[in-house]
This record gives C-alpha cells, sequence and structure tokens, in this order.
C-alpha cells in the first residue's frame, strides 16, 4: 500500500488552541493576569521557542517555582488535545483508500506520543516516529526513510507543515519539485492560515482516491516545533 506521512501538530491537531487552554488555566490556577495569555503565546510562537527558554522567561515574569512551569509545558497541550470529527473521518477514507498512514513529526517522545494516544490516532494510524525517538528532525530524511521502515513501505507522499525553498529540497533529493499537500503556520505568522481542519479534510478527500500517484521527495517538511 503507498504510504501516506502526516505531521501532528496544527495538523492533524490543532496543537495552539489545545496549548491557549494550558496557558488559561496555568494563569488562573497561579492567580496571575489572564490576559497574559497572548504574552504566553506570543513567546511560545506556535511551539518553536525551545522549551527552556519558554521555562525561563516565565519563571523570571512570574516567579513561579521552575518545576510548575516544566510541568506546564511538558502535559499542558497534551492533556488538551482533541481530534475532529471531519479529521477522523478523513483518516478513515484514506485507510479504506488503500494508504498507509505514519505520523512523522519532530518533539519530544513522552509528549508527543501522549498526545498520538490522547486524541486515539494511534487507533487511526498504522504507525509513527518522533524525532526525538529516532535521532533526526525533520526536514532530513532520516526521519521519513525511519518511517517508511516502520511500516516496511517506501514513502510516497507527505501531508505536514511547509516545504523548503526549490535548492533545499533538490539538495534533499534531487527529484521534481513537490506538492504541498499540508497545511501549518510558520512562528508568529502574521495572517494565520484558513483553519487546519478543513483544509486537512479537503486535501485527503481529494488525494485518498489516487494511491497510485507519481512519487514525491519525502524529505521537504520542516517543522521545528518544541512542543
Amino acid at each position: 500500500m503507498p504510504l501516506l506521512l502526516l505531521d501532528l501538530d496544527n495538523t492533524l491537531i490543532d496543537r495552539d488552541a489545545a496549548f491557549r487552554g494550558a496557558v488559561t488555566a496555568f494563569l488562573a490556577g497561579h492567580a496571575l493576569p489572564p490576559h497574559d495569555v497572548e504574552w504566553v503565546m506570543t513567546l511560545d510562537a506556535s511551539g518553536y521557542t525551545p522549551r527552556h527558554e519558554v521555562a525561563r522567561a516565565m519563571g523570571s515574569r512570574y516567579g513561579v517555582d521552575q518545576e510548575a512551569v516544566r510541568s506546564f509545558l511538558d502535559r499542558g497541550a497534551a492533556d488538551r488535545v482533541v481530534l475532529d470529527g471531519t479529521t477522523r473521518t478523513a483518516l478513515g477514507r484514506a485507510v479504506t483508500g488503500g494508504w498507509t498512514l505514519v505520523i512523522v513529526t519532530n518533539g519530544r517522545t513522552a509528549q508527543q506520543e501522549a498526545k498520538i494516544r490522547n486524541t486515539g490516532l494511534d487507533q487511526l494510524t498504522h504507525g509513527w516516529v518522533v524525532s526525538e525517538a529516532v535521532g533526526h528532525k525533520k526536514p532530513a530524511p532520516e526521519i521519513f526513510h525511519a518511517a517508511a521502515a516502520a511500516v516496511g513501505s517506501p514513502p510516497r507522499r507527505r501531508l505536514g507543515d511547509r516545504r523548503l525553498p526549490a535548492r533545499r529540497h533538490r539538495r534533499c533529493r534531487g527529484h521534481r519539485r513537490p506538492q504541498r499537500l499540508g497545511v501549518g503556520r510558520a512562528p508568529l505568522a502574521r495572517h494565520p492560515p484558513p483553519p487546519h481542519k478543513e483544509l486537512l479534510r479537503r486535501r485527503l478527500r481529494h488525494r485518498v482516491g489516487r494511491p497510485h500517484s507519481p512519487v514525491i521527495p519525502s524529505a521537504i517538511v520542516e517543522n521545528d516545533c518544541q512542543c
């Protein structure tokens, strides 16, 4: 079966919405100004700011114990993520259409696997790879090779965040210009893209019926989200 590689944060799940909920709860739990949620969201930059920098900045601003901040960063978003019904349906249609689904995500293994299991994605996909576990981050080809090896299938298409500039993906694979099948947000984007859920549903709806389309490069997703 052809292989479909899927990004996790802000593609399959709305990571930023879950993180915002965690921020709101953290501020309320420590009697901190509720309007500071926007400051924390800007600092977080959709997970792209390294977690130790976020922890240090929050500790300096609020004087909160670092253990409490680390607990919030480790579990806050993972405990609140949900899987939208349209996304669940789209994944089911992809499997029915003959695709093998593998999640490929950057981040810490415990946190990313918690998101996968808490949303039920472990039951809807055939497997996943996390950068911390395999020792390589997107867009390195090795993480995509690991995903393919996990299910014994060569990579054909991916659904993820961002494509690299043409010169970068030519260096990665030397193949034709890739199609952009995924969605996502760059750090601190001024104008967020349309809702990820609807775009994911539309992309899968148009692609799942064509499992034998030409091979495109797999090493073209860049997502340095620290999550």
